[in-house]
């Protein structure tokens, strides 16, 4: 039996997948491999080079606005004229990255690590289980648009969110999983207002979509492995670009996860679809949005 860590996207609200992993080491789970995604390859890396998870909590409630998506008036207006191809560098990341991981190739890892990028000329999803982990988890993080591509063998490579946020088919299909454990974001289903700005709506526009292909995915492959979906926290109201909350979402989702595994297993297995999307979609309504 192969069982398989699975970390979607989700940029700020990545935090929660701390919480859910604290939970699920707690509970004995030991994934064979970890498959990541943006946000997810960031996380995923710290579970692979078996780093204290006391330690990614801390990075995360330690992080800014500014050391993510730093503003640059000047970087926009190029943007605009067609002389750059993102709003933000991603300096920031990098030295987050150099710091902080435990191998330099993804090969390397304690566990098998394997990230999910997008090939920006092709549009076809790319999964790196060998070379550079600082590139491959800045392809997998570079929002289109936002974040510069990553060159990695003379190929544009930009987030894996943009085909397969939560890589649920490249766990079983391409690396063989029969146990499957997700860890889903979620996304802002309880805000009170649309985002304002336009890296604020570009981010919780792809949570929403990345939130939907889940879903799907998670439909398609429930009867042919032992898929074990983490609910995403609902409600939340975190606006995309604010960082400040990350401590909130560790300890909540902790807590959630705690009590779901202490559920019957078929209970779990039956609810995961509503829980990914159905919840979050009820509670917006109910809210009147």
């Amino acid at each position: 039996m192969t069982t398989a860590l699975v970390l979607s996207g989700g940029a700020n609200l990545g935090a929660a997948q701390v919480g859910m992993l604290t939970a699920l080491a707690e509970a004995g789970v030991r994934p064979d491999l970890v498959v990541g995604t943006s946000v997810g390859a960031l996380n995923g890396a710290w579970v692979a080079g078996e780093a204290s998870l006391d330690e990614l909590g801390a990075v995360w409630r330690a992080l800014r606005r500014s050391d993510v998506f730093p503003a640059n008036p000047l970087r926009g207006l190029l943007g605009f004229a067609g002389q750059s191809d993102h709003l933000v560098g991603n300096a920031g990341l990098r030295r987050l990255l150099a710091d902080h991981l435990r191998f330099d190739s993804l090969e390397d890892a304690a566990v098998p690590f394997h990230v999910v990028a997008t090939d920006l000329l092709t549009g076809t999803g790319v999964l790196f289980s060998s070379g550079s982990a600082v590139d491959s988890i800045l392809a997998s993080a570079a929002i289109p648009g936002v974040l510069p591509p990553i060159t990695i063998d003379e190929r544009a490579y930009v987030d894996g969110g943009v085909v397969n946020n939560t890589p649920i088919s490249h766990a079983v299909d391409d690396l063989g999983a029969d146990t499957v454990w997700v860890l889903a974001t979620g996304y802002s289903c309880a805000l009170e207002r649309a985002p304002r700005g336009a890296l604020a709506v570009a981010l919780h526009a792809a949570t929403l979509v990345i939130h939907q292909r889940l879903s799907l995915d998670v439909e398609r492959y429930a009867d042919q492995v032992d898929l074990r979906v983490v609910p995403p926290l609902c409600p939340i109201a975190i606006a995309p670009t604010d960082f400040s909350h990350a401590d909130d979402l560790i300890l909540r989702a902790y807590e959630h996860t705690r009590s779901w595994l202490s559920g019957p297993p078929a209970d779990r297995r039956r609810r995961q679809v509503s829980q990914l999307y159905g919840e979050h979609l009820h509670q917006a309504t109910r809210a009147g949005r």
